[in-house]
């Protein structure tokens, strides 16, 4: 296979390529590995190449939709037995993982070559990728621009041509915010679709899902037949599917009633940028015959970040504490960053009825939305609040929080919502910058119904196409 062509396939078409015999698992792993050699110095994307054991993993004979396909897992959750973990932190540097996560196994199963782990922010608690660890990531459409976070790695890898696919996980959007940064399909499952066994039940109140990004609709329902189900011993799981998720790609959608919002909780408005991908988007949906109106669930702003923020403090210092009591080694603010240093002790400070409160609040906003959702099939946002971020906004050294998050308090208005929910959410490639920035646009669907949002996707992907738009690093 010639070097232009390798990245013109999604995931889906190498691995049908590998079961005409066009070409092999080895080649397309190559392939992969001198593109992560090509473009790594520019994007810092994949921060653990494990190019031997890969390689030996494509001789191995191999089944399911992916077979062969290059893959890299997130430096967060994705667990491979021998291989550090390292969750961007100084403080579990060089631990090597004692056996595969649920979700690995499962990637495995589906046929990828697993070839190295991407590049995160510390515990993944930034919508940057920026750590004292690795560095920042940095965006393939504009080098000066962070990739978001946190699966920015594994984004800024697809995006660039490296791999057609690449694990994403999402507590806060560290799935959908750097598919809008780098110009990708990033579905956030339902609540429990993905497991996160074996080690873990839920994560931080049930904040935590699992997925990919992509560059394509069809790679990430595909992807979410391989790995959706439970497990045994699961505290609980999503609503069950009709149909496989792939026989959604192409279905016919009907005629949709969709709200759509560009102002946050709080009322503000959105970047103009922003605004103008959904308007654009809205005309778009009207054109295929769907009803589009300006709507927005009732939130209150102050009670959605008081309490996600009492659950996702809480959630990281028990993260810290769980680590060190695995790797017998006290925390210590030599090896963690300032910020989370600062998150950290903010944690350890939520009482037991804070945190309860903190769920029963966010339930009730749960509740809310689903009665929104009664009348209405989807809800449309900007993924973000404005175009991708300059690298070094965030200064992760500050060690008090307020300060911080402050240039990006208006950053990230929506995303946190659906993980509070539980609800599934897409965010879709459909808009670019004036100076070529991707915006991405949101979808949120009832709970348990990424169906709906995939035949949406996949409908949007066909009447405006993102396939052969490319950043400036790619291939």
């Amino acid at each position: 296979m010639g070097f232009s062509e390798y990245a013109s396939y999604d995931g889906l078409g190498l691995a049908d390529l590998v079961r005409r015999k066009e070409v092999s698992a080895t080649d397309l792993a190559e392939e992969a590995i001198s593109r992560i050699e090509k473009h790594n110095p520019a994007l810092n994307a994949v921060v653990t190449k494990i190019y031997d054991r890969g390689r030996e993993a494509a001789k191995k004979p191999a089944s399911g939709p992916f077979e062969g396909v290059p893959f890299l897992l997130k430096d967060i959750l994705g667990d491979l037995e021998g291989v550090p973990t390292q969750n961007g932190s100084r403080f579990l540097s060089g631990i090597p993982a004692p056996h595969d996560g649920t979700l690995t196994a499962r990637f495995k199963q589906s046929g990828v070559v697993i070839l190295g782990k991407t590049n995160v922010p510390e515990c993944g608690l930034l919508p940057t990728t920026e750590s004292a660890l690795y560095g920042p990531a940095r965006n393939p459409w504009n080098t000066d621009y962070s990739t978001g976070g946190s699966s920015g790695g594994s984004a800024a890898s697809v995006a660039a041509g490296i791999v057609p696919i690449a694990h994403a996980n999402d507590g806060g959007g560290s799935i959908r915010i750097p598919a809008a940064c780098c110009g990708l399909v990033g579905l956030k499952p339902t609540r429990a679709r993905n497991p996160l066994g074996p080690d873990m039940g839920d994560i931080m109140g049930g904040l935590i899902h699992e997925h990919i990004v992509s560059r394509s609709v069809r790679d990430t329902a595909t992807m979410l037949d391989c790995t959706s189900g439970p497990e045994l011993g699961d505290p609980y799981f999503a609503p069950p599917n009709e149909r496989p998720f792939a026989e959604e790609v192409g279905r016919k959608t009907g005629k949709l009633r969709i709200a759509y919002s560009v102002t946050d909780t709080a009322g503000k408005k959105v970047h103009p940028e922003c605004v103008k991908g959904i308007e654009e988007t809205a005309k778009l949906l009207r054109d295929l015959g769907h009803e589009v109106e300006e709507a927005a669930p009732p939130l209150t702003n102050e009670l959605l970040s008081q309490s996600f923020m009492a659950l996702w403090a809480a959630g990281l210092a028990l993260q810290i504490d769980g680590f060190s009591m695995l790797i017998g080694k006290q925390p210590n603010d030599n090896e963690i960053e300032g910020l989370t240093w600062g998150l950290y002790q903010a944690g350890k400070q939520v009482t037991a009825v804070q945190y309860q409160m903190a769920i029963a609040q966010l339930q009730g906003m749960s509740r809310a939305i689903a009665h929104f959702m009664e009348r209405y099939d989807a809800w449309m946002t900007p993924t973000l609040g404005a175009p991708p971020l300059k690298i070094g906004t965030i200064d992760i050294h500050e060690r008090d929080p307020v300060k911080a998050f402050a240039p990006i308090i208006d950053y990230v208005p929506f995303t946190a919502i659906e993980n509070a929910t539980g609800q599934p959410a897409i965010s879709l490639p459909l808009h670019w910058t004036a100076d070529g920035l991707p915006v991405g646009i949101m979808f949120a669907g009832r709970f348990g119904d990424e169906a709906g949002l995939i035949r949406l996707a996949a409908q949007l992907e066909e009447a405006r196409p993102w396939k052969d738009k490319h950043p400036k690093i790619w291939n």
